[in-house]
């Protein structure tokens, strides 16, 4: 079973990710910003990593920016999912392999982390 951490100051839209990833079968682990994630993030090896922007502490492009500089996480995938910096997550393509713009259906969310979870497991990683 894939782990994925999902990462967002907003408990409810945390919430609602980890519901709808569970229900499709992932084990999901939650963190309230950028710093408390990286911890989890080191903690539980994630497959997978999805992250707000605007958090408190360490936003989600200084969240990516530690994972792509630390050996150990830097090929996990990190999905940005964002209100409002949506062209800033895209401006860093080597930072998120993939950027939502809230609102998106939940149906994009799981599609695009199946979709890079197969990537990694062909490539063998």
């Amino acid at each position: 079973m894939a782990t994925v951490v999902v990462i967002d100051d907003e408990t409810m839209n945390a919430d609602a990710l980890a519901f709808m990833l569970s229900a499709e079968g992932f084990s999901v682990r939650t963190a309230a910003d950028g710093e408390a994630g990286l911890r989890l993030v080191a903690e539980v090896q994630p497959d997978l990593i999805i992250t707000d922007f605007m958090m408190p502490v360490m936003t989600g492009l200084e969240l990516a920016q530690k994972l792509r500089a630390n050996a150990a996480t830097a090929r996990i995938p990190v999905i940005l999912l964002t209100a409002a910096q949506a062209e800033i997550g895209r401006s860093h393509p080597h930072l998120f392999d993939v950027v939502f713009e809230k609102p998106c259906l939940p149906s994009e969310i799981v599609g695009a982390v199946s979709r890079l979870l197969e990537n990694e497991n062909s490539r063998g990683i």
